[in-house]
């Protein structure tokens, strides 16, 4: 454990700013959240997500095909959608649960082919046909936790995080890049506080990815806030919106 605390710092030190270090990327993504056909409470969102800083630091680039996985309404989608560009793809992947959650902002948002190069896709947990090779890079925002919450009665049964995770490294090129954004969970608690409170510990995170041969290759504290202690559940309306979140980007290897 002393061995991973020590590598955890040493590679958010390192890497905490590389954000800034692609003009091209950041120029990109900037183009892509100016698009006027964007939503205004999608503009709203921009101001306490930063998708600039999130998706710069992803480096996704036009002609790419992307899995944003656990999606919901695609507010990630859309920008991507114009962020790869006609040539790319954004296979917007929701289960069920997810499905039902955010069914209306979706038809509105998918509405007439308004984004012709986003598939949906409603896929169970178990087999999201992500394919071998077939990912240039996928993303999970606010949902990894979800990998560790079992609700049966109100519609989410568990989920083989292992297999789940699988998944996504098989169907990632070498050199491929998932971006991971979650609710930070207390030092030390792992995924225990992902069923009550649905945060992840941060440390945890990079310790299950890099189990599965990613490896940790970026993140930003841009998502970061002090002022959460952990302590309350995501939905809760003193936090809703404001929690201490982490940026985390992970690669395939070549």
């Amino acid at each position: 454990m002393r061995s991973l605390t020590l590598l955890f710092s040493g590679l958010l030190m390192t890497l905490a700013g590389c954000a800034g270090s692609g003009t091209s990327s950041h120029d990109a993504v900037a183009n892509a959240l100016a698009n006027p056909a964007r939503s205004e409470a999608d503009h709203e969102r921009d101001i306490r997500d930063k998708p600039q800083q999130v998706l710069t630091l992803a480096g996704f680039k036009r002609g790419m095909v992307i899995a944003d996985i656990f999606g919901g309404g695609g507010y990630y989608s859309e920008i991507l959608s114009d962020l790869v560009g006609p040539k790319g793809e954004v296979r917007l992947i929701n289960n069920q649960a997810y499905d039902g959650y955010a069914r209306k902002v979706l038809e509105k948002r998918l509405a007439d082919n308004r984004l012709p190069n986003v598939k949906y896709e409603i896929s169970p947990p178990d087999n999201m046909n992500l394919g071998s090779n077939s990912l240039d890079g996928a993303l999970i925002v606010m949902s990894y936790h979800d990998l560790y919450v079992a609700d049966p009665n109100d519609g989410w049964p568990a989920i083989d995080a292992s297999q789940f995770i699988n998944q996504i490294v098989t169907a990632l090129k070498p050199g491929g890049k998932l971006l991971i954004v979650d609710h930070a969970a207390r030092e030390g608690s792992g995924k225990t506080d992902a069923q009550v409170l649905h945060r992840i510990e941060e440390k945890f995170a990079i310790a299950d990815f890099s189990a599965h041969g990613l490896k940790f290759v970026g993140s930003i504290p841009d998502l970061h806030n002090s002022e959460d202690d952990h302590s309350l559940n995501v939905f809760n309306a003193s936090i809703k919106g404001k929690t201490d979140r982490f940026v985390h980007v992970y690669q395939k290897p070549r």
